[in-house]
């Protein structure tokens, strides 16, 4: 019970110092920028994660059309 506090999302008071903290740190200038680089990252994030899970489905349909291609080739006896 005790954990739910510390993951439990920022109220309005929490969101405002925040807020006041970034611009603090940052200054009015800077946050443009700060914004800019974080859109960067996440697009380059999702790219990234995009491209794993088609590597990974291109993977899994070669596997069953590989599978199904040796299931329905008849085989002849060695003699």
């Amino acid at each position: 019970m005790k954990y739910n506090l510390l993951l439990s999302m920022p109220g309005g008071t929490e969101w405002v110092l925040i807020i006041l903290a970034v611009l603090i740190l940052f200054g009015g200038r800077k946050i443009p920028e700060f914004m800019r680089g974080i859109g960067k990252g996440i697009r380059e994030f999702n790219d990234a994660k995009s491209n794993v899970k088609r590597e990974i489905e291109d993977g899994m349909s070669e596997k069953d059309k590989q599978a199904s291609t040796t299931t329905t080739t008849p085989s002849r006896p060695v003699i």
